[in-house]
């Protein structure tokens, strides 16, 4: 799999904003919106509905509150310089619905899930939220959401899960595939496109 299997919690946040034009907010609206995001995701998952209707209310939080093009960008690193136009577009398309279908495709495991808002601590442009996520089917996991503002709306820009930045371990596995694979930038797109379409 290109987009390694997280919880659903760390993989709605899922990385960073890429080359969008960021400024950080004060902690005090980097805390509430990272408060106001986990009360949205916990409430989608351990709410009534569907699993369809879940997953399309997921699928608005995270176009709302995640860049997920800037994601797409950054992965790609300097491969993204060596793409034609028509694969910066196809590739953009394809992380969105791959990326979306890692998530939405594990709701029923979440269920139950509990998040916990810590203090938050400013960084070069961010404010990095502290939090617990815990639930009945995973243990108790400390979570960072890095928050900025991206062409005037608050995002959340990285994620770092016991330590490990989602953002770097995504770019790290998109570099090594392409590594193997000469730079082609074509492949990826090939196997982006099997991974979308095994996912449904």
């Amino acid at each position: 799999m290109l987009l390694r299997r997280t919880t659903l919690a760390l993989t709605a946040a899922c990385l960073i904003a890429g080359v969008s034009p960021v400024r950080a907010q004060s902690s005090e609206q980097a805390s509430a919106f990272v408060q106001n995001l986990g009360t949205t995701l916990t409430g989608i998952v351990n709410g009534p509905g569907s699993t369809e209707q879940k997953r399309a209310a997921l699928t608005r939080v995270i176009d709302t509150d995640v860049d997920v093009a800037g994601v797409a960008r950054f992965v790609l690193g300097r491969f993204w310089r060596l793409a034609t136009p028509q694969q910066q577009s196809e590739y953009e398309a394809l992380f969105h619905k791959v990326l979306i279908a890692s998530i939405t495709s594990k709701i029923g495991d979440y269920e139950g899930v509990r998040f916990t808002i810590g203090r938050t601590i400013s960084r070069p442009g961010a404010e990095v939220v502290a939090s617990t996520i815990a639930g009945p089917k995973k243990p108790a996991a400390k979570v960072d959401w890095w928050v900025s503002q991206v062409d005037g709306s608050p995002k959340i820009v990285d994620v770092v899960a016991e330590g490990t930045s989602l953002r770097e371990t995504q770019r790290a596995d998109y570099g090594s595939f392409l590594a193997q694979h000469q730079g082609n930038v074509q492949a990826l797109l090939d196997a982006l496109r099997r991974q979308a379409s095994a996912n449904g």
